[in-house]
Parts: C-alpha cells; sequence; structure tokens
C-alpha cells in the first residue's frame, strides 16, 4: 500500500468520524432526548433530601426580588420617554438569572421537571411525591419573599424614588382583577417550560436564553407567581394589600395560570409528540 492510499484512508476515516460526531450531536437535540434530560433532572429533584430543598427555595425567593428591583431601578433613572418601558423591563431578567443560573428551587421550573418522571411512572407514590414537593418549595419561595421584602420595606435600602417605583410596580402586578392575572399567568408558565425545555441544548448560550424569555414575560406583562410574591409582600408588610386581595385576588389565581400554562398546556403537548418513542 503506497503512502497516498494510506493517507487518503486516513483522511476517510477522519471524515467519517466527523460525520459521525454530526449526527451524534444533531441527535441530541431531538425531543425524545431533551425529554429524557428534564426527566433524570426532576427525578433529581424528586430525591433531593427536604431540608436543602426548604433552603435553596428560600434562597430563590430572596435572588427573585432583583427581577422587581431591577426594573424597579430602571424606572427611576430612565428617563419618561415612549421607548422607557421596553428597556425597564430588562430589569426583571436579573432575578431569574441569578435563580436559574444558581440552580436554585424556583416553584415555576419544578412544574415542568418534575412531571416528567411522574408521565413515565405513573403511580400514586410518585404523585404524592410530586406534589410534596410543589408545596414545600413554593412555601419556601414565599418565606423568601417575605424575608426579602422586610429588609426592603425596613433596612435603609432603597431610595425614597426607586421605593416608590417598587410600590407602582407591587401595586400594577396585585391590584389586576383574578380572572385577569389567571389569564396572563398562563404564557408566563408556557414561557418558564419553553425555558426549562430549551436550557439542554443552550450549549453557553444560557444567559442569553433566559434574558430574552423572562425579558418577554415582562414586555407582555404576564403574572408569575414566585416574582409576584415578592410584590405581593412587600405590600401586605407595609399593610398596603388587603389580606383577601393578596390571597384570592392574586396569589391563586395567578398560581393557576402558571401551573396551567406551565403543566398542563406546555408539558404534556410536549409529552404528546414523544410519547410514542418512549412507549417503543
Amino acid at each position: 500500500m503506497t503512502l497516498r492510499t494510506k493517507d487518503l484512508e486516513q483522511d476517510n476515516l477522519i471524515e467519517h468520524q466527523s460525520e459521525d460526531d454530526a449526527v451524534e450531536e444533531a441527535a441530541m437535540l431531538s425531543p425524545k432526548l431533551l425529554f429524557e434530560s428534564v426527566r433524570r433532572n426532576g427525578e433529581e429533584e424528586l430525591l433531593r433530601p427536604n431540608r436543602a430543598l426548604l433552603f435553596s427555595g428560600i434562597a430563590a425567593g430572596i435572588l427573585i426580588s432583583f427581577s422587581v428591583l431591577g426594573e424597579a431601578l430602571l424606572r427611576t433613572w430612565l428617563p419618561d420617554a415612549e421607548w422607557r418601558y421596553i428597556v425597564e423591563n430588562m430589569g426583571y431578567t436579573f432575578g431569574f438569572m441569578l435563580v436559574i443560573l444558581g440552580r436554585m428551587q424556583l416553584f415555576t421550573e419544578n412544574t415542568i421537571t418534575t412531571v416528567a418522571p411522574v408521565l413515565i411512572n405513573r403511580s400514586g407514590a410518585a404523585f404524592q411525591r410530586m406534589i410534596a414537593l410543589w408545596t414545600l418549595v413554593l412555601g419556601a419561595n414565599v418565606i423568601g419573599a417575605f424575608i426579602v421584602a422586610g429588609f426592603f420595606v425596613y433596612a435603609p435600602v432603597l431610595s425614597t424614588d426607586v421605593a416608590a417605583a417598587f410600590t407602582d410596580l407591587s401595586r400594577h402586578a396585585t391590584g389586576m382583577p383574578a380572572m385577569e392575572g389567571l389569564m396572563r399567568g398562563i404564557p408566563a408558565g408556557v414561557l418558564i417550560a419553553a425555558l426549562v425545555w430549551m436550557l439542554p441544548t443552550a450549549k453557553g448560550n444560557e444567559v442569553t436564553l433566559i434574558f430574552l424569555f423572562t425579558w418577554l414575560i415582562a414586555l407582555g406583562d404576564f403574572t408569575h407567581i414566585v416574582a409576584g410574591s415578592v410584590e405581593m409582600a412587600y405590600l401586605l408588610v407595609q399593610a398596603d394589600l388587603a389580606l383577601g386581595q393578596a390571597v384570592f385576588g392574586f396569589f391563586l389565581p395567578v398560581l393557576a395560570g402558571n401551573v396551567i400554562g406551565g403543566t398542563v398546556i406546555f408539558t404534556l403537548l410536549v409529552w404528546a409528540q414523544i410519547q410514542p418513542e418512549v412507549e417503543d
């Protein structure tokens, strides 16, 4: 065999390996493997100790406040122009970046990842564990929201102008009719679910993806139960919001909207498209 022939064979082998790598990389983007990635994350969450979930959820409730704070800061310092609304809502992305990139327990993410294992293992025990995790994480997020709300109210942290902007944002978020809050919670749930679904394929573009999806939630004036809980708590701590309106006018409707959008609409539609492959 000549040296030229060996070189050609080696080139063909390298080219074939490159093609195999390209095919393998493309296969990783298939809906079935995306679902498997989400399912494994969900199983890991279901197996985590309750103590770890509790403290991670409290931290997430505290850090998600930077979404409201970021928006309030931009509203305060930007000029009163037509484009201000578009730019100030970029601040809403800050808290989500901290929580999601920090791998903390955010309720709207857990309504997606922990549903996937239950769709595979449809047992009463699995469903009960999922509901228990939802309850624990949501409760922890709310505790964190009240902690940071009390800090913002009683500590000399916010300037008068920023506090006023924070109050205006909070009143808007919690003051809409219950049915409107529910309906606006559905697109937010869908967008968070889409974000969770797409993150495994982001490959270094996670920040951009989180920024765009959460910015869209703010631009659309959609309601998010955890970020909104910071606004709810901020008003409740100051006795600026009636408890009945907080619970029945804001919290429960928005919670239902996020669960419907994130779990029922998005996750089950995704499950519908990959179910035949999983069963095979």
